[in-house]
């Protein structure tokens, strides 16, 4: 069943082209918050910003309005408005039924899609109140390891738990478990010298690094686990043995002693290689953000199944390697569920969501508003 009249299709399909030709990069959030709070006070609804941007190195802070209902109850959906860099300026065009960008890079349907659903669902809700309130969050800095979300005060919120559209898969499937991350750099120091007459003098930090990367355990080491050596720098010239070098590293897992024990490997082999080279290495640890994992017949997974069959979709659930912002909320105490959003090839110069996708998840958040007020 439809819930959304072909005029609400067509302004959501307007917005979120708006929404995608406003450049914003994490940390350079401005002057998509901006838009979107003059569009939600267009609409009577009272926006507030918090300083969380102060603190994360963004020039704007995350977003909070809400919608009355006609009863106290409310539920939370956010999405967040930063994307990974552009390479290209973002001219959104249709193509075989789907929005892609004209130019050489990233669309932002991460996560402008649902940045155009939520502010579409205002609209909607505004002009027939709903049986219970909602809650809009807009989040900066999530690009960067879920920064603004982690400094959104959870104890604003009024509603018991929320969802974010936010997992580049087809719509129905919905995240009951995402992993914690952690970060790894190594900074690698050997002693230089001159490569062509006294390259015996010399430890090479580069060398000494790959010895270390070679027997890492990279890639994806079982279905919770992921390694990845990200970065590699060092060396000041072809004719100088380098005498440092620096990697950042990461491992995701859902499960904490797998997590553990797959970093432990990874700083082991790296002092392995420093020892043998006669290299010093330091090494710095640090936790980007908490996993979680969701029953899967906790109210709220209930709900979005409920919604989710309601507009024609299977439910099905899943495991990611990817977090989002429901990572931070969960961290915090508050509940809340990625629901995959049918986008594709996110942070990808092909990246693309069909038309279908985005008017289908604009119906699952029609759905879950009314599937709530029936009660969770």
């Amino acid at each position: 069943m439809r819930r959304a009249s072909d005029g609400e299709r067509r302004r959501l399909n307007e917005t979120f082209q708006t929404l995608c030709r406003i450049e914003s990069p994490s940390r350079q959030e401005r002057a998509c918050a901006d838009w979107v709070t003059a569009e939600l006070r267009s609409l009577g609804l009272e926006v507030e910003e918090d300083d969380a941007g102060a603190r994360v190195g963004s020039n704007a802070g995350n977003l909070l309005s809400r919608i009355s209902g006609r009863r106290d109850e409310s539920l939370l959906l956010c999405a967040h408005l930063d994307t990974v860099p552009l390479t290209a300026a973002v001219e959104p065009v249709v193509v075989d039924g789907g929005w892609e960008n004209a130019n050489d890079g990233i669309l932002g349907a991460d996560n402008k899609s649902a940045v155009a659903i939520l502010i579409e669902l205002a609209r909607r809700l505004v002009s027939n109140p709903p049986e219970v309130g909602v809650e809009l969050v807009f989040t900066i800095c999530e690009e960067v390891s879920l920064q603004g979300s982690r400094e959104f005060d959870a104890g604003r919120l009024r509603s018991s738990f929320g969802y974010v559209f936010d997992h580049a898969t087809p719509i129905g499937e919905i995240v009951l478990a995402s992993p914690s991350h952690q970060r790894l750099v190594a900074d690698m120091r050997g002693g230089a010298a001159h490569a062509g007459v006294r390259p015996e003098a010399g430890r090479s930090a580069i060398a000494a690094v790959a010895r270390a990367v070679a027997q890492m355990r990279l890639g994806r080491l079982d279905e919770e686990t992921t390694a990845n050596v990200g970065t590699i720098e060092g060396g000041t010239a072809i004719n100088v043995i380098p005498e440092h070098c620096r990697i950042e590293a990461e491992v995701r897992s859902v499960e904490e002693d797998k997590l553990q024990a797959a970093l432990t490997d990874m700083i082991d082999r790296l002092e392995d290689a420093a020892n043998a080279s006669e290299c010093d290495v330091d090494l710095t640890v640090e936790r980007m953000f908490e996993g979680y994992r969701t029953r899967a017949r906790a109210p709220h997974v209930l709900l979005a199944e409920r919604a989710l069959r309601a507009c024609g979709y299977e439910p099905k659930h899943i495991a990611s390697g990817g977090a989002s912002d429901a990572n931070s909320f969960n961290a915090a105490g508050f509940q809340c569920t990625n629901l995959a959003d049918g986008s594709e090839r996110n942070h990808q110069p092909d990246e693309r969501i069909s038309v279908d996708a985005l008017e289908g998840m604009f119906e699952v958040a029609i759905a879950l508003v009314e599937e709530a007020g029936h009660g969770v």
